[in-house]
């Protein structure tokens, strides 16, 4: 089954990773938290799955539109 693609709604970075490929997740989880003009924007898993692939690294720059992770259903 494809993966679905989570992604950056925002310019910014990387602020902390909550999940890790392999990890189960429900829908609502939240996959990582993004930093971006000093708020916090979390990435959400809408449908849950498995978290195939984390693609960006805790302090890494990110663009709005950036896939940051892959899920599986």
């Amino acid at each position: 089954m494809a993966g679905v693609e989570l992604k950056a709604d925002v310019t910014g970075s990387v602020w902390k990773i909550l999940a890790t490929a392999g990890q189960q997740l429900a829908p609502g989880d939240t996959v990582m938290i993004l930093e971006s003009m000093k708020m916090e924007i979390p990435v959400i898993a809408e449908d849950g799955g498995t978290v195939a692939e984390i693609r960006v690294t805790e302090g890494s720059p990110v663009t709005e539109g950036q896939v940051v992770a892959v899920v599986t259903g």
